[in-house]
């Protein structure tokens, strides 16, 4: 689940070279978890430029589907945020399909301020003739073309293939319908050796808890500021081979946050017979 939803109300929008849309999960061999994690936000560091002086939070994240099916996700973010200029609440709630294909991708974001309607972002995605169509219902009736890009899932099952063969570092575009929804970004990612244990793993739980994991980091930038070197929004994570992530860090640059995984729950696999 990298997460890039960066509404916060801080910014207007979570929990990978231009490549064709992977085979479903199940003929590639990767099976990703059916499952529901919930994680404590907290604000690791922040820049007198923010004017950000405490923030704290949790998501919830749920995801289920195959690879017969099609994906969906549903992902809340609810953030205290405290500044110089007066606290918020923000309150981000998502829920997205995807078809197992990776051929469209269905999008719906709502984001309340202070428990009052912000903004609304809602639309449909999908590939054709090269290119990714964008077709937005809120908040208003628009077409964007853009270039080709994964959805999640499927950049999510591309990450974990690369990591089985050993890549350690790739760019790949991708589309989430994040912010505006209305631009592709590239990510440059790095993968880290699989590992065992950690030192540090205060969210090693459950079904996960002796399961290998690998560092991940991922980095996004924009198309057409790319070539400044810096990134728009990075995240690490743990990532389990089954798609499960923890021990998140998201740089949004003028500050930092750190999620640490506290629930999880596994639901049943669906079966494609």
């Amino acid at each position: 689940m990298p997460i890039r939803r960066k509404t916060l109300a801080v910014s207007a929008g979570l929990l990978v070279a231009v490549a064709t849309m992977p085979a479903p999960a199940e003929a590639a061999g990767v099976q990703l978890a059916p499952h529901r994690a919930v994680y404590a936000v907290e604000l690791e560091e922040a820049s007198d430029r923010s004017g950000i002086t405490g923030m704290r939070g949790r998501i919830v994240y749920e995801f289920r589907g195959s690879a017969c099916e099609g994906y969906t996700t549903n992902f809340r973010f609810v953030t205290q945020i405290a500044a110089r200029a007066g606290g918020r609440v923000t309150d981000q709630q998502t829920t997205t399909f995807e078809e197992a294909d990776g051929s469209s991708f269905r999008f719906l974001t709502r984001t309340f301020v202070d428990q009052r309607p912000d903004r609304t972002i809602e639309g449909v995605a999908a590939v054709e003739d090269d290119a990714t169509i964008v077709t937005l219902s809120e908040p208003e009736e628009t077409e964007i073309r853009l270039d080709p890009a994964a959805f999640p899932t499927a950049h999510m099952i591309d990450l974990i293939e690369r990591a089985a063969a050993g890549e350690r570092f790739y760019e790949k575009k991708i589309f989430d319908g994040s912010d505006d929804a209305d631009r592709v970004l590239t990510t440059t990612v790095i993968i880290g050796p699989e590992k065992t244990e950690d030192e540090d793993d205060p969210d090693a739980i459950g079904a996960v808890a002796d399961a290998p994991f690998r560092n991940i980091s991922v980095a996004y930038f924009d198309e057409v500021t790319e070539g400044e070197g810096l990134p728009e929004y990075r995240i690490a994570f743990k990532m389990h081979d089954n798609g499960i992530t923890r021990s998140l860090e998201m740089d949004y640059g003028d500050f930092m946050l750190s999620g640490t995984m506290e629930e999880l729950e596994l639901f049943e696999v669906e079966d494609c017979s």
